[in-house]
């Protein structure tokens, strides 16, 4: 028999933390690492769409990354140095950062800014490049109040949100899709 999905622990409004700290739903943590939750389900929708391999396994890494920060952003930070959290290396930055110099290869410059737009997968990347956005604001924010005990998370969420744009550009590339330039309304 499996076990029920409901808890009935949090019907009062609070959660616990890996570790066992009580916190509110509303918790500045709970945010963040439920941001990076919907990040990677939104991700899990760009992937869905995807017909390219590579870029289907590379997303399917950075899911895996994106666990790695839930389970640090989880923690309770005075606890986590005794548990078995994974870890994020710099590699996986590195990883990101080869994968958008590969994909602007392909990509012309830009010459203006781009609006989200031309076909779904591309909206859905430039949606999950604004949802990282969201969530790299909220880690800003627990790391200036030092609860952030994990150094590099806040620059793979920054470089995670660059590899999205590149390659929200990049699928409008390989679909021949045009990408939608910014035209400012002039003031007359």
């Amino acid at each position: 028999m499996s076990s029920k999905i409901y808890t009935k622990t949090g019907d009062a409004g609070q959660t616990s933390l890996i570790g066992g700290t009580k916190v509110p739903k509303s918790h500045l943590r709970i945010q963040a690492y439920g941001t990076v939750d919907e990040l990677n389900a939104y991700i899990g929708l760009l992937r869905d769409q995807f017909e390219n391999t590579h870029s289907r396994e590379m997303l399917g890494e950075i899911q895996d990354r994106l666990f790695t920060i839930d389970s640090s952003l989880a923690c309770d930070p005075k606890k986590e140095i005794s548990m078995q959290i994974p870890d994020l290396n710099e590699s996986d930055i590195l990883l990101l950062e080869n994968e958008i110099d590969w994909m602007n290869t392909f990509i012309p410059e830009m010459k203006s800014f781009i609006l989200p737009g031309g076909h779904m997968i591309v909206s859905t990347a430039h949606i999950c490049r604004t949802v990282c956005r969201r969530a790299e604001r909220t880690i800003v924010e627990l790391k200036i109040n030092d609860s952030l005990s994990h150094p590099l998370i806040v620059k793979y969420i920054n470089r995670l949100s660059d590899y999205l744009f590149v390659l929200s550009r990049y699928i409008a590339h390989l679909l021949g899709v045009a990408e939608i330039p910014w035209k400012a309304r002039q003031k007359g």
